[in-house]
């Protein structure tokens, strides 16, 4: 279980316990349960009494967007203004308490966060310098990558957005509190004592709430989300997780509020609920195009979209598999053409992916098309002993 309790570890921890610790991590960042609204509650009191701010009163929603329509229905919305005016406003002084505490435990780390990505270290006992770029790597990146950049952004799309001030993202900003908390859980840095309590506080927040927001004299609180849907990501080294639901919303909330998204591309909801080729004809953005045609499948697309075929050839990188070229759908905005092939890795289903390709219309066989994508000739792509 993750909270306040410091253990002096070394760097003689397994590789297996920091997985352990970050899947621990993973699993509150997307936590699905009823938040704990009393302990939320008393968390984020304790950060408006060390502003210097009096406790709110608290207001739940069942979601971010309710959220949003609630503070612009009251009219609390507000930049978060640093002058004169806006230092002494509860979101400002709560955002510079944390900022200063997360600034002292970088300096106690000693080490910048490095940028690169760790496997494994040949069966050594890591040294201080591999724990940085472990945790860097197991806890910040991975973290921010499946929650942050995932979840976060996903419910950032549902309308509406609260204007102004400060959003803190609760369960989805957990990336942080993994990396601080490895740290002192390891042995690898001491905090001064009014840094772990801000730690432990936003801990407990990030374990019993979703998003929320501080005003004056009110803090609005949002419900976690009801469902979250993922797959693991492709090619990902540390249980990096992607949204996806291909039948629904692969997230929702309480009050109905959903997004649909397919293998982490977000997309409107016609895409999983009711693709068409006359809406994929229209539609301009080519991603979602080809998660729609996807959804619609690609054998099913190319009968109703009458799409003309121009060649065929085996496919000299997957065995078996065969490589397609269609004339691409004349509104799709500019001339060319789709190249229909068949993924080289096998998916963790156990199936390949049917994938399409645009490419030019100057091309005229599959396999200069094949060889195209590589940037090589459709001779040379010929001799390729296999395609991943």
């Amino acid at each position: 279980m993750l909270g306040s309790a410091t253990s002096d570890y070394g760097v003689e921890h397994s590789l297996e316990s920091i997985e352990d610790l970050r899947d621990a991590w993973l699993d509150i960042g997307l936590d699905t349960q009823p938040s704990d609204r009393s302990t939320a509650e008393s968390a984020v009191a304790q950060l408006y009494r060390w502003s210097g701010c009096p406790e709110p009163e608290f207001v739940w929603a069942r979601s971010p967007s309710e959220c949003a329509r609630l503070i612009e229905a009251e009219g609390r919305s507000e930049p978060l203004v640093l002058g004169s005016d806006g230092i002494h406003r509860a979101s400002a002084r709560i955002a510079s308490r944390i900022s200063r505490s997360r600034d002292r435990m970088d300096a106690r780390i000693g080490h910048p966060r490095p940028q690169w990505p760790v496997t494994h270290y040949g069966g050594r006992p890591p040294s201080d310098r591999d724990t940085h770029v472990l945790l860097q790597a197991q806890l910040w990146d991975s973290l921010h990558t499946s929650l942050f950049d995932g979840v976060a952004v996903a419910i950032r799309t549902l309308p509406p957005r609260a204007a102004g001030g400060v959003t803190w993202y609760g369960q989805q900003e957990v990336h942080r509190l993994a990396f601080y908390d490895a740290f002192r859980r390891y042995g690898l840095a001491r905090y001064r004592s009014e840094d772990h309590d801000m730690l432990d506080v936003l801990i407990t927040l990030a374990r019993s709430t979703g998003w929320w927001w501080a005003f004056d004299d009110v803090a609005v609180m949002s419900e976690r989300p009801t469902a979250l849907h993922t797959e693991p990501t492709p090619g990902g080294m540390h249980n990096e997780r992607r949204l996806h639901r291909s039948s629904g919303p692969a997230l929702e909330f309480g009050d109905g509020s959903a997004a649909y998204v397919l293998n982490g591309t977000i997309v409107p909801d016609w895409v999983v609920l009711d693709p068409t080729v006359d809406r994929i004809a229209v539609e301009r953005n080519v991603e979602v195009r080809r998660c729609a045609i996807e959804s619609l499948g690609w054998d099913a697309y190319i009968d109703a979209a009458g799409l003309d075929p121009i060649d065929f050839a085996d496919d000299p990188g997957n065995p078996g598999c065969t490589l397609q070229l269609y004339a691409a759908p004349n509104g799709w905005g500019r001339p060319g053409r789709i190249l229909l092939a068949v993924n080289g890795s096998v998916e963790r289903d156990g199936r390949r992916r049917r994938y399409g390709l645009y490419v030019p219309a100057w091309i005229s066989t599959a396999l200069d098309a094949g060889g195209w994508t590589y940037g090589v000739s459709g001779a040379d792509y010929a001799r390729l002993v296999r395609r991943t």
